[in-house]
C-alpha cells in the first residue's frame, strides 16, 4: 500500500469508528425502540468497516471524541432529523470515494451500497415532534418577521429615539405573538386537529424569539438608523438559518424558499418605511 493509499485508510478508518460510537450514542439515547433498533445496525455496521480499514492499515485508531461530542450536543440542540441527514450527506461523499478506491479495495464497493441504504434508512424511520409541527413555526417566524420588519421601519421614521422605537416595537410585537397564538389554536380546534394547543405554542414562541431578535438593535443602540440595518441583517440571517434547517431536514429547496421569504420581508420593510415617512409629514408628528 503506498503513502497516498495509506493516509486515506488511515482517516476512513478513524471516520468508522467515529461513526460507530456517534450512532451507538444516538440509538442509546433515542426513545423510540424500533428507531434505536436502525440506529444500532448502522452503528455495528461502521464497525465492521472499521475493522476492515484495521486489517488493512495494522493500526488501532481512537475515534475523534471532538466530533462525537459535538454532534452528539448538536443532535441535543438542532433534533436528530436534522444531525443525522448532514452526517448521511457526508457518507454520501463517502460512498463515491469509496466507488473510486474499488479499483484498489473491491470491498469497498460492498461498503458504498451499505452506505446509500444507510441515508434510505434514516430517512424511512425520521418523524421528529418538532418537524410535525414545522407548519405552526413557519406560521410564527413568517409573520413576525414581516410584520415587525415592516413595523420597525416605518417607526424609524415616524418616531424619535430607539427607546421610543423599541417600546412601539416590543407592544406590537407581544401582542401580535399572543393574537397569531390565540387564531392559530382556534384555527386548529376548529378544524378537530388534537394538537391544537401545541401547535400554539409553537407558533407564539417562534413569533416571540423573533420579535427579541429583531428587536434588540433599538435596545442596545442609539443610532435608529444603524439599529434598524442590523435588524434587517438579523432578519436575513433568521431567513437563511431557517431555511438551511428546513431544507436539510425536509429535503426542501434552499433557494427558492430563502430569497421567496427575504424579498417578501424586505418589501414589506420598505414599504411600511415609505408609510412611517408619508404619514409623519400629514400628521406633523415629531417624537
Amino acid at each position: 500500500m503506498d503513502d497516498k493509499i495509506k493516509k486515506y485508510a488511515l482517516l476512513a478508518q478513524r471516520a468508522e469508528i467515529t461513526e460507530h460510537y456517534l450512532y451507538m450514542r444516538l440509538a442509546a439515547s433515542c426513545r423510540d425502540e424500533k428507531n434505536a433498533s436502525v440506529l444500532r445496525n448502522i452503528g455495528e455496521q461502521e464497525m465492521v468497516h472499521a475493522q476492515f480499514w484495521k486489517s488493512k492499515t495494522g493500526q488501532d485508531i481512537k475515534p475523534d471524541r471532538f466530533r462525537l461530542y459535538r454532534t452528539v450536543f448538536l443532535t441535543h440542540v438542532l433534533g436528530m432529523t436534522f444531525i443525522l441527514k448532514q452526517m448521511e450527506k457526508k457518507e454520501d461523499l463517502s460512498s463515491k470515494q469509496y466507488s473510486e478506491l474499488s479499483s484498489v479495495f473491491p470491498e469497498l464497493e460492498h461498503f458504498s451500497k451499505e452506505e446509500k441504504e444507510h441515508e434510505k434508512t434514516i430517512l424511512e424511520m425520521l418523524d421528529e415532534e418538532s418537524l410535525q409541527y414545522i407548519g405552526s413555526i413557519v406560521l410564527g417566524l413568517n409573520d413576525a418577521l414581516v410584520e415587525l420588519t415592516g413595523s420597525l421601519a416605518g417607526f424609524t421614521l415616524a418616531l424619535g429615539g430607539t427607546k421610543v422605537i423599541s417600546l412601539a416595537g416590543l407592544v406590537t410585537g407581544i401582542s401580535a405573538a399572543l393574537s397569531m397564538a390565540a387564531s392559530d389554536y382556534l384555527s386548529s380546534k376548529a378544524e378537530g386537529d388534537a394538537r391544537a394547543k401545541k401547535s400554539a405554542v409553537y407558533t407564539g414562541i417562534s413569533y416571540i424569539l423573533t420579535v427579541i431578535l429583531l428587536i434588540l438593535p433599538f435596545l442596545l443602540m442609539t443610532s435608529k438608523y444603524g439599529a434598524l440595518a442590523i435588524t434587517l441583517a438579523t432578519a436575513v440571517f433568521i431567513i437563511f438559518c431557517f431555511n438551511y434547517y428546513i431544507s436539510v431536514a425536509k429535503d426542501l429547496s434552499f433557494r427558492q424558499r430563502f430569497f421567496e421569504m427575504t424579498f417578501i420581508s424586505f418589501g414589506v420593510a420598505a414599504f411600511s418605511f415609505i408609510i412611517g415617512y408619508v404619514l409623519k409629514l400629514i400628521l406633523g408628528v415629531d417624537l
